[in-house]
């Protein structure tokens, strides 16, 4: 079984981006039965990820590449869990590298960073750049922020850039 291990935490300076070359994103969420179905379309590229219950850091997760057309279909036209934009940057730091998410629409101001790892006793590096750690905050799982397409709590982001 595939087993993807991820913490994830806000960006307290969202300038950490700067010059970099991002990664536009759509993605959308079809099912919700226990296990979550995503369709994201990433650049010119479409897939199609299982993702199981969190358990700490860790869950299930299947991913497949599928044909463009059909991941444009799937998220026009069939995410009845909601949907979110986003552009994504690599950000190596100390041989990790932290996939850091800029959201737009009803999301734009939320920036937030994912790094994944080998097994849940890593301890990553911590930038100076990288705010509170939301990994087990699920107002902060993108499937819950495609389903609201709202901000958590303005108070909640101030903390995390402070």
């Amino acid at each position: 079984m595939a087993t993807e291990i991820e913490r994830k935490f806000l960006v307290a300076d969202a300038s950490v981006v700067q010059g970099l070359s991002g990664v536009r994103m759509g993605q959308g969420y079809i099912a919700d039965n226990g296990m979550w179905v995503r369709v994201r379309i990433a650049g010119d590229t479409g897939w199609l990820t299982l993702k199981g219950p969190s358990k700490g850091m860790s869950r299930a997760e299947f991913e497949y590449q599928i044909p463009l057309e059909d991941a444009q279909v799937l998220l026009a036209e069939h995410c009845a869990h909601g949907s979110l934009c986003k552009v994504r940057y690599i950000v190596p730091v100390d041989g990790f590298d932290f996939e850091v998410d800029v959201f737009e629409g009803p999301l734009a101001g939320l920036v937030t960073a994912e790094i994944e790892l080998d097994t849940e006793d890593v301890q990553p590096p911590h930038p100076a750049w990288l705010g509170a750690e939301v990994t087990q905050d699920l107002r902060y799982s993108n499937s819950q922020l495609a389903k609201t397409r709202a901000l958590p709590s303005p108070a909640l982001l101030a903390d995390a850039a402070g």
